[in-house]
């Protein structure tokens, strides 16, 4: 990416599989951060020379199944000397007023980590409306690391979806958005989903059985608590689409959140699924999380 007086001290780490089509957009907008690491899971030789002519370093990761996941083993594996490490996934975009913000706020503060917002675009239309995307996803070098999660083959999914970046320090949040371009196809929406559905019902059902303490952040023990209340995925539709006036962004916005309502509504499935198959009797009580 080359080293200027203007280069952001910032490593961004995008972790993809599959996703070779996404990264010309993606890496042409980071010209600014000092170095950009492409972890890529896939093997796919158009993404390793996509990468390169951005002036993108590949690493090639190889999962088996438990720990550590993508991004951690990006931390480990990346030797990364800049002060700071943004995480970005393949359908998200970085704006002029976020790199602005960054300039603005690196040098002088005293946080370790910031919450970042994005503007999401679902079917081709910014949804203006509806519950924020927010989550931890820039933070200070050798402050922190996602959650561990010792699971045992629950999912395909190669890389954190719902573990937590753990922040050793203060955070704070950054008023400049990046953009989400969520569902740019319905089918890999969906199937997409539906693995989180099967990973997020297995750790569930991993908390409820394990005897350890739980390091949950607040939104974790607020979600688990409701997860599996019976109205939950409708009392989630009225927030996102009429309390928080999902309905203003018309048909997408109304198809957003009926595809959100699904997604619980999934998950309370196959919670129960597992629990008729034995899983919650025969997890491990232990290292649920670390």
């Amino acid at each position: 990416m080359g080293t200027t007086n203007d280069t952001l001290d910032v490593t961004v780490i995008v972790p993809v599989k599959d996703d070779a089509a996404l990264l010309p957009e993606l890496l042409s907008g980071l010209k600014d951060f000092a170095r950009v690491v492409v972890v890529d899971s896939s093997h796919d030789p158009a993404t390793q020379r996509i990468a390169a002519e951005y002036g993108a370093d590949v690493l090639v990761f190889a999962w088996d199944g438990q720990y550590p996941k993508k991004r951690n083993w990006a931390l480990a594996n990346a030797k990364i000397t800049t002060n700071w490490i943004l995480f970005l996934d393949a359908d998200e975009r970085v704006t002029p007023p976020f790199v602005g913000a960054l300039r603005a706020t690196l040098p002088t503060t005293t946080h370790a980590g910031f919450w970042l917002r994005y503007n999401t675009f679902f079917l081709g239309k910014e949804l203006r409306h509806g519950v924020p995307q927010r989550k931890l996803a820039l933070v200070q070098n050798g402050h922190g690391e996602y959650e561990r999660i010792d699971e045992q083959h629950w999912s395909a999914l190669d890389m954190e979806i719902h573990e937590h970046l753990i922040v050793r320090g203060t955070t704070a949040e950054l008023a400049a958005r990046l953009i989400h371009l969520d569902a740019r196809s319905i089918h890999k929406y969906c199937v997409r989903h539906a693995e989180y559905a099967s990973w997020e019902a297995r750790r569930y059902l991993r908390l409820r059985a394990t005897t350890q303490p739980r390091a949950l952040t607040f939104r974790q023990r607020v979600k688990y608590a409701v997860l599996t209340w019976s109205g939950f995925p409708l009392a989630y539709f009225v927030l996102q689409y009429i309390v928080r006036l999902g309905f203003l962004d018309g048909r997408a916005g109304i198809l957003f959140a009926m595809l959100k309502m699904g997604y619980f509504a999934q998950v309370q499935a196959k919670i129960a699924e597992a629990r008729l198959s034995g899983f919650h009797s025969t997890t491990p009580s232990t290292g649920d999380s670390k």
